[in-house]
């Protein structure tokens, strides 16, 4: 039984939790020698390459940054089919118009060069194009920002080709073999429909079609299968839950590939330029062996045999959940790191020919997991019946009762809060606060109809879920009814806003965090390179700005619309170059709040976008979020 002194572990710095990881995100080469991964160069995080074996003398050559990004770390690289070349993406503080980049592995010191050299394009889809070496496929909208072209990349040369325009907005090309192109598109009636191109006169013929409102994303995932002949697709048609099935490219029937009975696939959201994690590939030949799915902890299907011998060996490693995985080109060396809430991204390499393992680093070597505090899954059970699957962080070391509570609401809001560790969360924890986090109706992972309850329901019963989660968390007699904070990103930080403006008696404070103030100017200013994918989520669940009743409801379910009703204190903390959610939805509440004397704490980031990204603009939040709860709350500081 866990013993409680009533003391709280040692206080962990700031600077301790959100300065970058001293290693992290590694990936094996393709031939299985060496290892790339994110480290900090000039306290940004940059690609580093170390070898993984010694050489002839038996020593090993020291690991060498090959990125030189001292502006804004780098988030998202990989390998190429030659071992000269790697390729990273980088964004313009914050803007999400990723560049393509290449770095010349055998030139130390060579400066990276700039692939997508289109200001204010934004590369997505990054992909080897099949059965061309050395050649690499992606959409790019440097014609048109609301249209993605494909075009191809020849490593080598860096010369960049278009291959075929976008057919219109909300469309794109899904290359095939021999050249042979298909087209996804939201449709007019809001469908998710798969096409192929007639290679002479580029017509368009339906093969498939999805109905938009089974998910807010028109589908999870739509993958081409390595013989062409089909395409892996997220689908829900006829059942709750998304299975993954392929689609036939000739003929548009659908079969299943593999389902769980009761969880979703793992439908990775936060992978930066829209790449997916549920898929897990063979390297060389590109055929699926596993499948990931999501419930309260993951789990993985495999589909090849000889996989499921290397998943076993690895679910030796570690009692968390596996994150990143990559192995080399005959699938006998594999670099894996491991999702955890106390321990987090500890990396391994596993040689599945000789059986040798070699932990390779923890990212966070000088934080002790046995001072962090586990996430506990919890399920609260919402007025109307819903399950709201949550999770409870609490503080070790103390009586869990009638604790400060910080309700901390995910982003999205088409995302999910998920197992594993979040600095903030620890953070919060560290300094005394119960933190609850709610998978509240709209979440994504729990089935079309947990998603689906939230059509029209902004600021109604999404927020009364969250109101259903203080009310569990007081009820259990974790958390004191006086001393609970709402806190949000993005969506989450909408909601904070409209638990300060809507429900003003249930919070003691509230911080929003790039959060919407205004949803019928955040509907007008959303940026062109979305197109008609907001068609299945925010014109469905929200409203139509340009329909004047749809309109006139958005501003009813906007904070900003009840400012005068916000009396609790209140931070607001915003990226200056945000596309998603401008600086203007920050302002114009934070001028309201001043015009009527009340005190706001406002933090601007000039070099940020829809979140914070370089550790001195984390640490300078973060500093500012535990003064502000402290203030409001009475957790510690020190």
């Amino acid at each position: 039984m866990e013993q409680h002194t009533n003391t709280l572990p040692r206080r962990i710095t700031i600077d301790d939790f959100f300065a970058p990881p001293r290693r992290t995100g590694a990936t094996i080469s393709p031939d299985g020698t060496r290892i790339a991964f994110l480290a900090p160069w000039r306290n940004r995080l940059n690609v580093w390459i170390e070898d993984l074996d010694p050489d002839e003398t038996g020593s090993i050559a020291e690991s060498r940054c090959v990125t030189a990004d001292d502006t804004r770390s780098v988030l998202s690289y990989r390998w190429t089919d030659d071992p000269r070349w790697l390729l990273y993406l980088q964004d313009t503080g914050g803007d999400e118009n990723w560049h393509v980049f290449r770095v010349d592995l055998d030139t130390p010191g060579a400066p990276a060069v700039d692939l997508t050299p289109h200001p204010g394009a934004r590369a997505l889809a990054l992909e080897p194009a099949s059965g061309r070496p050395g050649v690499m496929t992606l959409l790019l909208n440097a014609r048109d920002v609301s249209r993605f072209d494909l075009y191809e990349i020849h490593v080598a040369s860096g010369e960049l080709t278009l291959v075929a325009e976008s057919p219109g907005v909300g469309q794109s090309w899904v290359p095939g073999h021999d050249r042979e192109l298909f087209c996804t598109a939201i449709t007019d009636d809001r469908r998710f429909e798969i096409s192929r191109r007639d290679p002479t006169t580029g017509t368009l013929t339906p093969i498939t079609s999805y109905d938009g409102d089974d998910n807010p994303y028109g589908v999870t995932l739509a993958t081409m299968t390595p013989d062409g002949t089909g395409m892996w697709v997220g689908s829900n048609r006829g059942r709750d839950r998304t299975r993954l099935v392929r689609v036939d490219l000739a003929t548009g029937e659908e079969t299943e590939v593999d389902s769980h009975p009761t969880l979703e696939l793992d439908a990775d959201r936060r992978a930066v330029a829209g790449m997916s994690s549920a898929l897990i590939r063979n390297r060389a030949t590109d055929a699926l062996i596993g499948v990931r799915y999501l419930g309260e902890r993951q789990v993985i299907h495999a589909l090849d045999p000889e996989f499921a011998d290397v998943l076993a060996e690895l679910a030796t490693l570690s009692d968390g959940d596996i994150g990143e995985l990559s192995s080399d080109l005959d699938g006998r060396r594999w670099v894996v790191s491991f999702i955890h809430d106390r321990d987090p991204g500890v990396t391994w390499l596993y040689d599945h020919g000789t059986g040798e393992r070699r932990q390779l680093f923890r990212p966070f070597p000088h934080l002790d997991p046995d001072a962090l505090a586990p996430m506990m899954p919890v399920t609260i059970t919402a007025r109307d019946g819903l399950d709201l699957p949550s999770y409870l962080t609490l503080p070790i070391g103390v009586e869990p009762i009638d604790l400060p509570m910080v309700l901390l609401v995910h982003g999205g809001p088409w995302f999910r809060d998920s197992w594993g560790y979040q600095q903030t969360v620890q953070l919060l924890a560290n300094r005394g606060y119960a933190v609850l986090q709610v998978n509240f109706r709209g979440s994504i992972g729990y089935g079309r109809a947990h998603t689906q309850a939230a059509i029209g329901e902004f600021a109604g019963a999404m927020h009364d879920d969250l109101l259903d989660a203080v009310d569990w968390a007081v009820t259990q007699g974790y958390a004191d009814r006086d001393r609970v904070a709402i806190f949000g990103g993005s969506y989450g930080g909408y909601a904070a806003l409209v638990g300060a403006a809507f429900t003003p008696e249930v919070f003691a404070a509230a911080v929003d965090y790039v959060g919407i103030s205004d949803l019928e100017n955040f509907m007008r200013t959303q940026p062109a390179f979305l197109g008609a994918g907001i068609a299945n989520n925010w014109y469905r669940y929200v409203g139509d700005p340009d329909i004047p009743e749809q309109a006139a409801d958005m501003r009813a379910r906007s904070p900003i619309s009840r400012v005068d009703d916000i009396v609790r204190p209140l931070m607001v903390a915003q990226g200056a170059n945000d596309p998603r959610v401008v600086k203007a939805e920050s302002d114009t509440i934070v001028t309201a709040l001043r015009d009527r004397g009340v005190d706001v704490d406002y933090l601007v980031a000039d070099d940020e976008g829809h979140g914070f990204v370089n550790p001195e603009n984390q640490i300078t939040l973060h500093h500012a979020i535990e003064r502000f709860l402290a203030r409001h709350l009475g957790g510690r500081t020190a």
